[in-house]
């Protein structure tokens, strides 16, 4: 009896490891899937047009001809990959392993077709003149001498869509194949994409294209790889754009955000969201697009020589919000003999040529940038373009947003004055810049013109010799986060496989 006893409660011992291996290997198996591919289902879509017929058909026509020639110079992705290629051949290794990129190839109607609009996408104005020059916009007069006389551009705030995409068309390390990408490039243009249907658009219109998109790229090979861990795409606009919570028609923005897919990807904005970590922010376009290191160097220099008059100085217009604080600073920069105030009041034209701002910031120490309609505002780095040290109110207008490109040591480039202290009226922003030491205040301007380079956007028709401009800066940090989710894949499923295998040896070894 005793070893019957004995040899069932072997059995049951047994059968106790048995159950749990099997209980475990389901939910094993789910991590792993979820870590290892994420082939979502097609999404279906609602089909809307995305480019539209109206009376100024011809002249959206002939702008997408225009922006065909003015892009020839661009070189395309096969043509990079060929010269890369060639340029290896000669060399003891291949420079490019690990930083290479494939773009995605996508129907036109997620960018091309969607610049046919141009036009239309606000009511009160035609973009088009804003796109031209590969997205940089018109040249800028340069009859008063406040910018250099080649680089200078109109850009719109929010055109980085195709100067982004035309700057990765020749990226040094592009590839035909995609098993050797480091990470793969959407050219998605999802901030005109949002803009067109912001007005008088239903939400199932507004969601079209980016519900098409990840039905398109779920069912790419390209995604299987890494479930699209290893895929980014941009957004010329902020984060808020694209995060609709509801499908009311008359909530503001599509869902992009919300779709598993894309929070499967990296995204880029201007201003990302506060709460999500797979979204980053990259710098506002300036008006400034070298071509050559030179035109960089040279611009550098010529801010290190400009005599600055004002301690510092405010532009920009008051909000209604009762919350921001635009009135305070108006009134305190009004006030103060150290001080040049900007107050841009509706309606006002001079407020809308670039000049105007940049002769200002040219000449002070020190530019208030509080939040605008958003904590971001291009304005910060127009500042700093004219190397006026900037200071913020909040740490949304910069700190944890551009992670990337500004230092991670904010007392070297910035100020920062709790607008709490500002509202409660507990703070003179003139004393508190008085402050500050002038030695220190001038290696704070030294810092604010070394950044120049890391925060433009280059001509995408030419390319830098030497120096790295914001794409640079973005697409290593890009390589950089996929390398490091590619080792935490790596990593889990090793363990998942040792798990398993030591579920099965103890199952083995009672038997």
């Amino acid at each position: 009896m005793e070893r019957t006893g004995a040899h069932g409660g072997s059995r049951w011992l047994l059968r106790l490891l048995i159950l749990a291996a099997l209980s475990a290997t389901p939910w094993l198996l789910v991590i792993y899937c979820h870590l290892s591919v994420f082939d979502g289902a097609p999404v279906s879509s609602p089909h809307a047009s995305l480019v539209a017929v109206t009376s100024d058909g011809d002249d959206a026509q002939r702008f997408v001809v225009e922006q065909e020639d003015q892009l020839e110079k661009v070189p395309s992705a096969s043509e990079v990959t060929k010269a890369g290629e060639g340029r290896r051949r000669h060399g003891d290794s291949d420079a490019c392993q690990g930083r290479y990129v494939y773009i995605h190839d996508l129907p036109p109607r997620f960018n091309a077709d969607i610049l046919a609009t141009c036009h239309v996408w606000y009511p009160w104005m035609n973009m088009c003149k804003y796109l031209a020059n590969g997205g940089l916009g018109e040249r800028v007069d340069n009859a008063d001498g406040v910018f250099a006389d080649e680089g200078w551009y109109a850009t719109d705030h929010f055109g980085l869509d195709v100067i982004f995409h035309s700057r990765m068309k020749q990226y040094e390390c592009l590839t035909d194949d995609s098993s050797r990408a480091a990470a793969v490039f959407v050219p998605f243009y999802a901030g005109f994409d949002v803009v067109q249907y912001l007005w008088g658009h239903n939400a199932s219109t507004k969601d079209a294209a980016s519900l098409e998109l990840v039905d398109w790229l779920t069912r790419r090979p390209e995604w299987r790889a890494m479930g699209g861990r290893d895929h980014f795409f941009l957004s010329g606009r902020t984060a808020y754009d694209h995060q609709r919570q509801t499908d009311s028609d008359s909530e503001w923005g599509n869902k992009l955000l919300r779709l598993p897919a894309v929070q499967n990807m990296t995204v880029l904005f201007v201003e990302k969201t506060p709460w999500t970590d797979f979204d980053f922010a990259i710098p506002y376009p300036t008006y400034f697009h070298p071509a050559k290191d030179a035109q960089i160097l040279e611009w550098q220099q010529r801010m290190r020589g400009m005599k600055r008059e004002w301690l510092f100085s405010f532009a920009g217009g008051a909000r209604a919000d009762p919350n921001s604080i635009r009135h305070h600073l108006i009134r305190q920069c009004g006030s103060s003999s150290f001080c040049k105030l900007i107050q841009c009041r509706k309606g006002e034209k001079s407020c809308l040529v670039p000049s105007t701002f940049m002769r200002v910031f040219q000449g002070t120490r020190f530019c208030l940038q509080p939040p605008g309609d958003t904590y971001t505002r291009r304005s910060a780095f127009d500042a700093i373009l004219a190397g006026c040290v900037p200071v913020f109110f909040h740490p949304a207008s910069a700190y944890t947003q551009y992670r990337w490109h500004l230092p991670e040591d904010h007392d070297t480039y910035s100020v920062l004055i709790a607008e709490e202290d500002v509202r409660a009226g507990n703070v003179s922003i003139e004393e508190t810049l008085r402050r500050i030491p002038p030695d220190v205040a001038e290696r704070m301007t030294e810092t604010v013109i070394e950044l120049i380079p890391r925060l433009v956007y280059a001509d995408p028709r030419s390319k830098l010799e030497t120096l790295k401009d914001a794409v640079d800066v973005t697409v290593e940090a890009i390589i950089a986060r996929v390398n490091k989710l590619r080792d935490e894949m790596h990593g889990a499923r090793g363990q998942l496989v040792q798990t398993t295998v030591e579920v099965s040896s103890k199952v083995r070894s009672d038997n």
